[in-house]
């Protein structure tokens, strides 16, 4: 499965990002989506995930109330509406597919999933 994350870029504190992860992998649509994040010198951290057919959503406490994650799931496009954005967010995003292993909801520790894309940059300034 070949994942391909779009839409970061750098936007200032308060502000807002739509990503977007996109595959051609027909087996896709049975998969639960999931975004991670790294921050430079820092773990790789779980974000936000929706299953395959979107009827459950997690999310990592540090984001919840102002990350949305979505998917219609007949198409490939997962989004990840970010509001609020704050300089701690910045990080390359990825997105990945898979079976979800849940984590530690406070830390973002923990979670897997089975494939990786390539990440997108996202950068806060204060």
């Amino acid at each position: 499965v070949q994942l391909q994350a779009y839409g970061g870029g750098l936007v200032q504190t308060g502000g807002f990002l739509r990503l977007s992860c996109v595959t051609s992998s027909r087996t896709y649509a049975t998969y639960a989506t999931g975004w991670f994040r790294q921050a430079p010198g820092k773990e790789r951290e779980f974000v936000a995930a929706i299953s395959w057919d979107g009827e459950r959503t997690y999310y990592a406490n540090s984001v919840k109330g102002r990350f949305t994650i979505s998917r219609d799931y007949t198409k490939s496009p997962v989004y990840l509406q970010m509001n609020s954005l704050k300089p701690e967010d910045t990080a390359v995003y990825y997105c990945a597919a898979g079976r979800l292993r849940l984590g530690d909801a406070e830390t973002g520790s923990g979670y897997e999933m089975d494939f990786w894309g390539e990440g997108t940059q996202v950068t806060v300034s204060s």
